[in-house]
């Protein structure tokens, strides 16, 4: 079942215009993964689905029309951003980012407190170091600690930005597993914009290629790894 589709979409900055109108679907426990070149219009995309940028088309989730729907409202019916760069709040605690990524919830302290105690289970780095500045943390600990903040709203769908920017690749790794153990084990659908194109490729259901702000090819990832065209011009593997 299709969880979220554009249709159209179209977006920028200013007078510059990014995307040209592109189509895409995420549906029910998919994670899609989109890959382009820097300043193909991957960011942008992820932008204008979480409504922080103007765009135009066409957008719905879980059957509804969001296109005119504003950013808290887009989080409060299941979409949360993992923006490029982290974002977490360097002063505050651990704990403190992410109870305020529980922000848009009405059902009071103690599920909040639950769900912070459940995060920790998959993320036991933050954990032992809840009472910690964020930003005192590695840069992998950030990661993990945007990513659990984002799930502190409990989305049906998770937007990721560039996940393993400046990450080793042990530590790469390892978050991919997480976002795969979400994936299976919470059901959470995922749409992915990844650099490391052939880790990106081992868990996504399906790929679109972006560039210059538009999908230049998409299919499952079989698909597009068997396409040597594809992969030589694109994919550098």
């Amino acid at each position: 079942m299709t969880l979220l589709s554009a249709r159209g979409l179209t977006a920028g900055y200013g007078p510059l215009k990014v995307l040209e109108g592109i189509d895409l679907d995420v549906n029910e426990g998919e994670i899609v993964v989109m890959l382009g070149a820097n300043g193909a219009g991957k960011t942008t995309t992820m932008r204008a689905i979480s409504g922080v940028i103007a765009r135009h088309g066409e957008i719905t989730f879980g059957g509804h029309n969001i296109q005119k729907v504003g950013p808290d409202a887009i989080v409060r019916a299941g979409i949360v951003q993992v923006p490029q760069g982290r974002g977490t709040f360097p002063e505050l605690s651990v704990e403190d980012n992410m109870r305020a990524g529980a922000y848009v919830r009405r059902d009071g302290s103690g599920a909040v407190q639950a769900d912070i105690a459940k995060w920790f289970e998959l993320f036991p780095r933050l954990a032992e170091r809840r009472t910690q500045r964020a930003g005192s943390l590695s840069g992998g600990e950030q990661q993990m600690l945007a990513i659990a903040r984002a799930l502190m709203s409990r989305p049906r769908l998770l937007l990721c930005d560039e996940p393993s920017m400046g990450l080793a690749p042990l530590i790469t790794q390892e978050l991919f597993q997480i976002i795969e153990r979400l994936n299976r084990d919470e059901g959470l659908s995922v749409l992915l914009v990844e650099q490391n194109a052939n880790l990106a490729m081992h868990m996504a259901s399906r790929v679109y290629l972006l560039e210059t702000g538009r999908i230049v090819a998409s299919g499952t990832a079989a698909e597009i790894g068997a396409d040597d065209t594809i992969r030589k011009a694109y994919l550098g593997f």
